[in-house]
């Protein structure tokens, strides 16, 4: 009897599936699993899939065209701010010349008052144009009438010095606001520039070491080659220049051939591609604006098929690029950030126009 009991709690044994029954099992496991994994990967988006190489590659491209859009941007807004605080700051000066022309006025005016209060003739003119509140003397400027000649004239000059004083105070208000918008400008495209320039690197961090190497290579063509000694004594040679002053501006850019690009800068020791023709042309005593699409506007404009050397020539439809020509269908211009300033075939970028300087 126990040994009944016993025997009627043991497990059976599980025998081993053989055959068409283990197939079976097998294909029913499969079906669970696969059903499974649809349910738990429903709503789930599929991963996108990594940029190829070539895509990185057109992605930096735009970047750094962007960027140098950015920087063209970031120097108008740059030079606009020093031209608002030097208007700023010449508002300032005058201000302060008016107000101490103002306090030499009520000072000779004070000492024709001393002069009648000592005779107990203290005209209430006088009184009131000695006010610290010289509002409340414009208002009742009436009293000018009871003035004699002498009081009459400084009485009137104090009147049209505060009234100068204001209208200079309100201009100059103006100006401190355009320069608070320009500061804002420069914040702004600043910002821009860095971030469209920190994407390009983390993008090229992505390619294989052979994959940058290609791409900076296939730059490096794009853009005239690297630099090298053969770079700077291979356009030594006489330019045909239509003038001493192109000639001169010529010099200039082979003399920074190898610097790099740097944007906002405008050498000696740096350049960006518009800051490279400013400086050139200031070398040869010509004042260019600072960015490209100011530049475009500097001179006459020319067509490519009468390009001299000295021209300024541009790129892009929004004139974001420029260089210096040279002649023979080659520039000189500063890239884009770690390609320094080279000689480069004019017909590497879409051809935006051209200008004579001088």
């Amino acid at each position: 009897m126990a040994a009944h009991r016993r025997s009627a709690h043991r497990k059976p044994k599980q025998r081993p599936l053989t055959g068409s029954a283990a197939r079976t099992a097998a294909t029913l496991a499969l079906a669970g699993a696969a059903t499974a994994g649809s349910v738990t990967g429903a709503g789930a988006a599929p991963a996108e899939p990594a940029p190829t190489a070539t895509q990185v590659r057109a992605k930096v491209d735009r970047l750094y065209h962007d960027a140098e859009v950015a920087t063209e941007k970031y120097n108008g807004a740059k030079e606009a701010a020093a031209t608002a605080t030097r208007a700023v700051d010449a508002l300032a000066d005058e201000a302060a010349r008016r107000t101490a022309r103002l306090n030499t006025a009520r000072h000779a005016l004070g000492s024709l008052a001393t002069a009648q209060y000592r005779s107990g003739t203290l005209d209430p003119a006088v009184q009131l144009a000695l006010s610290s509140d010289p509002d409340a003397y414009l208002q009742r400027a009436s009293y000018l009438d009871r003035a004699g000649d002498r009081q009459n004239g400084l009485l009137r000059g104090i009147r049209r010095q505060v009234s100068q004083i204001t209208r200079v105070k309100a201009r100059a208000d103006q100006e401190t606001e355009r320069l608070a918008a320009r500061r804002a400008e420069l914040r702004d495209h600043r910002t821009a520039i860095r971030t469209k320039l920190a994407d390009a690197r983390k993008l090229l961090d992505t390619l294989t070491a052979d994959e940058r190497a290609a791409y900076e290579s296939a730059a490096d063509a794009r853009h005239g080659g690297g630099p090298s000694h053969a770079d700077r004594s291979a356009g030594r040679a006489p330019a045909v220049a239509p003038g001493s002053r192109a000639a001169q501006a010529i010099a200039f850019a082979h003399g920074a051939i190898g610097k790099p690009y740097v944007w906002g800068a405008t050498g000696p020791d740096a350049f960006d591609c518009s800051g490279l023709t400013q400086a050139a042309w200031k070398a040869a005593g010509v004042s260019l604006p600072r960015t490209t699409y100011t530049q475009i506007n500097a001179g006459a404009r020319v067509p490519r098929s009468e390009l001299a050397p000295g021209d300024l020539v541009f790129f892009y439809s929004g004139i974001s690029h420029v260089g210096l020509y040279i002649g023979g269908g080659q520039m000189i211009h500063a890239p884009r950030p770690g390609a320094p300033v080279r000689i480069a075939p004019v017909d590497e970028m879409p051809f935006a126009g051209a200008t004579r300087v001088a």
